[in-house]
């Protein structure tokens, strides 16, 4: 008798002991398939009382047979539906008499998170110095070919009749820049002009645009916020994040509906579990982009900022427009979250930084030809063909050129030159050295002498800091004649010194 007690009060306490223990647990029979008894913690992670669980099949938390290459890792269901990744644990032993399995439970669901996270982001950092090497050799050739075409242009009547396969020419080559910096947009890459920004502001301006973009038989509401913060940003960059989102929100509505444009004031805790994403805590401006079209399923989202990735028909879409949403956001210091259920529509909320400083004012400068010139400029440039066209501008704009096409080369012209040069002009990447490593040691010995650096490599690093100082003045390839002459004539009358940004067209 009190043997049979003592083995009594085991049990209990056993019971006791997976009852109240912090792991979730359950005891599994393996023959039927079904849930004996879970746990309090097992309880709370599916959403399901201890007593739904008693006899609960397998199949309705775990639909889908368990991926044979996962290992220990099962996608499970929660009772509202939620998907969780779980590591399974089990022990068999014998439970009132019969073969069990005692199952513990370790939810893996945010450590798989940031796994896919950080997948994403390497991804996107091999496909970005890929894009960053081929754009420093393409912005070269587009430099030559807008280059030239310009030159052609400026000689041309308008009566004559090459003059509109010149514009051809122009206009195919704009196109091609334009597809290099959507490139390097999705990688981070592109050079940014960010001003403080109401967005407020911004997307009203865009209204009428939207509305042509995305058909009369979508609605457009603007829901926005009176008192909202202001962001720091590129706004020709937002602007084309929320033309791309319109765009898919577009496509997503093929028989119409409904797009929503929403901003407000948002604080990030550090509770915040972003899926796509991973985003600081702090003060936020969110610009939401809403529709009620087809929506998604979760694979889909898994591969949203995927370059090249789309679910359009073929000859409709790149793939590369939820790509270049995520590398602004990204470089402008926020972050995306989307959110979306299958024939029941997707939100895209785009968050950045709130800062507390007044909207950037617009100044209207008047576009006046620059004077011409009678200085003289050390030209270094590697490129056969680009160097060729530089000088050529230059020396119809009334400059002395000299030219070389390496440092040893510019170092040469510059100790035997017994003039006055005024200004070098050099490629930031060149054999053997860099451009600033060649302006230092000449301007070491011509210490007057103004610098101008060019790339093709339109990294953020190369421009707001790393390799060039903030006086830098800089010209982005693909560059036109006209800018170059304008970047040429500022520089060499800037007295401060200060840095100047260029244009590249």
């Amino acid at each position: 008798m009190a043997s049979r007690k003592a083995e009594g009060d085991t049990d209990r306490d056993l019971h006791l002991l997976f009852a109240d223990h912090p792991q979730p647990m359950w005891i599994f029979d393996p023959a039927n398939r079904v849930i004996l008894e879970a746990n309090e913690a097992a309880a709370e992670l599916y959403g399901y009382s201890s007593q739904e669980f008693r006899h609960l099949p397998l199949s309705a938390i775990e639909p889908e047979a368990a991926d044979p290459d996962s290992g220990s890792s099962h996608r499970h269901r929660t009772h509202s539906g939620r998907a969780i990744d779980v590591n399974l644990q089990s022990h068999g032993f014998t439970y009132r008499g019969r073969a069990a399995e005692l199952v513990m439970l370790t939810d893996v669901s945010g450590r798989r998170q940031l796994e896919e996270q950080l997948r994403q982001a390497q991804k996107m950092e091999a496909v970005g110095m890929l894009a960053g090497g081929v754009a420093h050799d393409f912005n070269n050739l587009l430099t030559i070919i807008t280059g030239y075409s310009q030159l052609i242009l400026n000689t041309l009547p308008m009566t004559d009749p090459n003059r509109g396969s010149a514009e051809q020419i122009m206009k195919a080559a704009e196109r091609a820049a334009a597809l290099t910096r959507q490139l390097l947009a999705f990688t981070r890459r592109q050079v940014l002009q960010p001003k403080v920004l109401d967005l407020n502001l911004l997307t009203k301006s865009l209204g009428s645009m939207l509305h042509r973009l995305i058909g009369e038989d979508i609605d457009l509401k603007l829901a926005l916020r009176p008192d909202l913060g202001q962001v720091s940003a590129d706004p020709g960059q937002i602007e084309q994040v929320l033309m791309n989102l319109a765009v898919n929100a577009r496509d997503a509505m093929p028989q119409g509906g409904t797009l929503t444009i929403e901003t407000a004031n948002i604080e990030i805790s550090d509770k915040f579990k972003g899926r796509h994403m991973p985003i600081k805590p702090g003060k936020y401006v969110l610009i939401a982009v809403t529709d009620t079209g087809v929506g998604m399923d979760e694979s889909t989202q898994a591969r949203l900022f995927e370059p090249f990735f789309t679910t359009k028909g073929k000859g409709r879409g790149t793939g590369l427009g939820l790509s270049i949403v995520f590398g602004i956001v990204k470089q402008s210091g926020g972050g995306v979250e989307v959110y979306s259920v299958p024939n029941s529509g997707t939100a895209v909320k785009v968050y950045l930084p709130r800062i507390d400083q007044p909207v950037t004012a617009e100044a209207v400068q008047p576009r006046i030809r620059p004077t011409r010139g009678t200085e003289t400029i050390l030209l270094l440039e590697d490129d056969e063909m680009v160097r060729t066209l530089v000088r050529e501008t230059l020396v119809r704009e009334g400059y002395r050129v000299l030219d070389a096409s390496d440092p040893e080369e510019a170092r040469r012209i510059s100790r035997s030159y017994s003039g006055k040069i005024h200004l070098i002009i050099t490629d930031v990447v060149l054999p053997k050295a860099n451009g600033p490593e060649v302006a230092a040691q000449l301007r070491r010995h011509r210490p007057g002498m103004k610098v101008i650096y060019m790339s093709g490599y339109p990294d953020s690093a190369v421009v707001n800091g790393g390799i060039l100082g903030k006086e830098a003045a800089f010209l982005h390839k693909p560059f036109t004649p006209a800018a170059l002459a304008a970047k040429v004539r500022e520089t060499l009358e800037n007295s401060n010194g200060g840095r100047t940004r260029g244009a590249s067209d």
